[in-house]
């Protein structure tokens, strides 16, 4: 609604996932550098965690794409399945052509014989798994079992392992404590400084083709760390609502103003804390009104 009022070429601030937008921010290039490393190294087990909306899927697909040859790589996105589930999504992602009725024995040899005639042409398997969290400890156990397949100087698949912070908590299970064990590299993704918001606005700005990158003021910026918390699920949200709140007013740049009323409309912004027995809310409030006074009072005297 608001492209042709600020002169975009496309939505900033979408939920969707789109590698177009990946912005390099201090936490998110670290955790990519690892992956790349660790899988050049040719690691069995690497895990990347964080929690909700810090940007898992779309560092997962900025993987998917940058993986060159001789990777070749098999995506999960819902790997909340039985065990034999797990290694049919593995086998279809590969190729491997199985009965429907096949047990998980059969299964485990199809994928280990197509593992085998992969590292004979050269390639390396890379399997990735994204809301690993769901998975229940039988099917992290036949996960585990599938890195047994190796030979003697390599694995034969690698994987990588995107989940929030509970995957952290099932993997202290004893019963999948060898598991635990082969996770050679992993790296938390951390919420956004101020900073990094500031720098991620903007890069999402230049991206949809906004000539004028600072729209949005320095006290709106603070007030978009502040509700969102640093996740940038929270700042695409409260960032797109903002600049919805300002073309609906006409206005040509975005205020805390706009921010504020935005993380009120957002069920997960941070709006509830309390400061000297009063709910910052009504602080926010009180500050923006005594800002429109000032901006108010100083505009009769110019």
């Amino acid at each position: 609604m608001y492209r042709t009022h600020f002169g975009l070429n496309s939505q900033p601030f979408g939920l969707t996932p789109d590698t177009q937008f990946f912005c390099e921010l201090p936490s998110h290039l670290e955790a990519l550098n690892v992956l790349l490393i660790a899988l050049h190294n040719g690691e069995g087990f690497i895990k990347i965690t964080g929690d909700v909306g810090t940007g898992k899927t779309m560092l997962c697909r900025k993987l998917l794409n940058e993986l060159p040859e001789p990777f070749e790589t098999s995506y999960i996105p819902n790997p909340r399945l039985p065990p034999v589930g797990l290694l049919m999504a593995i086998a279809d992602e590969m190729g491997v052509e199985y009965s429907r009725h096949i047990e998980q024995n059969g299964l485990m040899k199809l994928i280990n014989d197509a593992l085998i005639n992969c590292a004979v042409a050269g390639k390396k398997p890379v399997l990735i798994i994204d809301e690993a969290q769901s998975m229940s400890i039988e099917t992290l156990e036949a996960l585990r079992l599938v890195t047994n397949l190796e030979t003697e100087k390599q694995k034969l698949l690698q994987i990588v392992l995107f989940g929030q912070p509970e995957l952290d908590e099932q993997l202290q299970n004893k019963a999948i404590r060898q598991l635990r064990q082969r996770i050679t590299f992993s790296y938390a993704l951390k919420p956004l400084t101020p900073k990094n918001v500031a720098d991620y606005i903007k890069h999402r700005l230049r991206i949809a083709g906004m000539g004028n990158l600072s729209i949005f003021s320095g006290l709106a910026i603070r007030a978009m760390h502040y509700y969102s918390r640093g996740i940038p699920r929270l700042v695409n949200i409260l960032a797109n609502k903002a600049m919805l709140s300002a073309y609906g007013k006409g206005h040509a740049s975005i205020s805390a103003k706009q921010v504020y009323l935005a993380a009120l409309d957002t069920e997960d912004a941070n709006t509830n804390f309390k400061l000297f027995g009063f709910r910052k809310r009504y602080l926010v409030l009180l500050l923006l009104a005594i800002i429109g006074y000032f901006s108010a009072f100083m505009a009769t005297k110019l």
